[in-house]
């Protein structure tokens, strides 16, 4: 891979501490304070029977709850990774589990928010009695699920189009199960792993008011945030405050793009597998500052590489070189069996919950739905499905080309991500009553403005995901391209294409998954006594939920679930083993 991008510790001289260690170790005590101060709020004494939650709209408290929803959010990017690392790595690592995963992926990320909220909201605060904490984690968990399925598919498919030579260059060395991860296929999918977290982080944002309002018990509680803050502005028509609550949210938004995404990017660009290097990298003036502190190279010289050396000499003279080859064999068989063993009941337990599932809603069903009305569900699953389609299919034919002209020129991406960033992050649910007054001043059927609607908020997957594999595209490529005098279709045929097809089918199949949930906000409208209904999937579940029809609600999910999985297979599955077989970087 290329390593020509500049390292963390700027090279040469002799260094001393400097004004920029002082900013830097400033900045850490203040990252460890907020975490100190935020998190204190997250674990106070609760009781719903006897205390209510309410949200003061006054402007001043605004920084206090971007920082509890930051906090949240975080978190919720935290075990994001975590479970990306390891779903994926199984995924991509196993075909029986792969058979399993990414179609539970696939129906997962279809699955609503909100559902997975209402669900998890008592189970939480059963498991936190008396504390605030167990409402937070349902909270927490309800972002999670918002983020999560991107990261997924995108790490999943860097693993799996890692080039051949790369990995028998692996297997020559014998790289450990660990060694193998951290120097070649973590790297190798870093590019696509930072533009799908940017998303998913930004995604995160959308649900960020369902997810700190919460109804359980017949109560409502309403957690410290900034999606509280706008929902209860809202309510009270303070329009000034919603306009101080959105703008601090796109100033945290911006931080984030300064502070985080654009030195991530500036830093991966040297894991790009490449013979050589670009004239044009990222930037960020932040990384830059980083590279100057000198407190990272000090604490790798005093603290990190004597500790390391010394636990290698203790090892050293504790074992011999056989004894420890052999040591680490078995204990990669060892760990290999337990990992089987985990996987195996892990599978049987989901399998008795899904079956138990399966049984309580056939009994919970059974007389309560006729033929007919099973069919008008379907139809109207037929309805949604097609609006889907055309999200995936807009989506692809306006993002496309205008993610590549941005992954191609590093200038261009500089001013463009942080707006796509943006776009991307802003909750555009808290836009849709200006839509929807659109929509009924021109007469615009809600059937068709639902599209739009859905289209807000997950177009910006595949434009994300584009961007990410045109970036990854190796220079000398680009140079060949150049020398050969491609231009127009012959480039897009023999290069690009190929090179972010397996980025587009992640976005796409994303987007599509993303306009299934969001269809459960975007088929029902209100415009002051005006209710706008699509017929739909979406508006169906809606309408049922609200009247508390259990038996039709199940029937509402079966459908959609029914018609992802299919989509699936017949799709996604198809694609994905298509960028598998033929886009390797060989």
């Amino acid at each position: 891979m290329n390593s020509t991008a500049a390292q963390l510790a700027a090279p040469g001289g002799q260094r001393s501490f400097s004004w920029v260690d002082a900013v830097i170790f400033v900045g850490l005590l203040g990252l460890l304070w907020s975490f100190v101060r935020f998190g204190h709020g997250m674990i106070v004494h609760f009781n719903p029977d006897q205390q209510q939650l309410t949200i003061d709209t006054n402007p001043a408290l605004i920084p206090y709850y971007s920082g509890r929803t930051l906090l949240r959010m975080w978190i919720a990017f935290g075990l994001s990774l975590l479970f990306t690392f390891v779903v994926g790595y199984v995924a991509a690592k196993s075909r029986v589990a792969r058979a399993l995963i990414l179609p539970a992926l696939d129906f997962m990320q279809s699955v609503p928010v909100l559902a997975f909220l209402s669900a998890t909201v008592t189970g939480f605060m059963a498991l936190f009695p008396g504390s605030l904490f167990g409402v937070e984690c349902a909270s927490i968990f309800a972002i999670f699920t918002g983020q999560v399925w991107n990261m997924t598919f995108g790490f999943y498919h860097s693993m799996v189009t890692i080039p051949q030579d790369l990995r028998e260059a692996a297997t020559n060395f014998r790289l450990s199960r660990v060694q193998r991860f951290r120097t070649l296929e973590l790297p190798a999918s870093m590019h696509s792993l930072i533009w799908n977290s940017m998303m998913s982080f930004g995604g995160g944002w959308f649900f960020v008011t369902q997810s700190e309002a919460i109804t359980v018990l017949n109560k409502n509680i309403s957690l410290p945030g900034l999606g509280s803050y706008v929902g209860a502005a809202i309510d009270q028509g303070n329009y000034t405050n919603v306009g101080w609550a959105l703008l601090a949210m796109l100033i945290v938004i911006l931080a984030s793009d300064q502070l985080v995404w654009r030195p991530l990017l500036a830093w991966a660009d040297k894991f790009k597998i490449e013979m050589t290097e670009s004239a044009e990298r990222p930037t960020s003036w932040f990384y830059s500052l980083l590279r100057r502190a000198y407190i990272f190279e000090w604490l790798d010289d005093k603290v990190l590489t004597p500790l390391a050396e010394s636990y290698l000499r203790l090892a050293r003279h504790h074992a011999d070189p056989d004894e420890v080859e052999r040591t680490r064999m078995q204990s990669e068989k060892v760990g290999a069996w337990i990992w089987k063993s985990v996987g195996i009941i892990v599978a049987v337990v989901l399998t008795y919950y899904v079956v138990v599932g399966m049984i309580a809603a056939i009994q919970n069903v059974q007389n309560h739905i006729s033929v007919r009305e099973l069919s008008n569900v379907t139809v109207k699953g037929l309805l949604t499905l097609a609006r889907v389609l055309a999200i995936t299919i807009f989506s692809t034919i306006v993002w496309t080309p205008i993610g590549v002209w941005i992954g191609l020129r590093p200038k261009a991406a500089k001013v463009a991500q942080p707006l796509a960033l943006l776009a991307a992050s802003f909750p555009v649910n808290m836009t849709f009553p200006i839509t929807v007054g659109l929509f009924v001043r021109y007469h615009i059927p809600i059937g068709l403005g639902s599209v739009a609607l859905m289209a807000m908020g997950t177009q910006w997957y595949v434009l994300f995901n584009v961007i990410a594999g045109a970036m990854a595209i190796p220079n000398d490529l680009k140079e060949a391209a150049t020398t050969y005098g491609l231009k127009g279709w012959p480039l897009w045929r023999t290069l690009i294409i190929p090179a972010i097809f397996p980025f587009w089918v992640t976005g796409a199949c994303t987007a599509a998954g993303g306009a299934w949930n969001v269809s459960i906000v975007a088929e029902v409208q209100h415009w002051g006594d005006t209710v706008l209904q699509a017929r739909g999937l979406g508006a169906f579940i809606t309408e049922v939920s609200n009247k508390g029809d259990t038996a039709a609600l199940i029937i509402g999910i079966a459908v959609m679930s029914f018609f992802v999985l299919l989509i699936n297979k017949l799709v996604w599955r198809r694609l994905y083993s298509y960028a598998e077989r033929r886009f390797h970087l060989d």
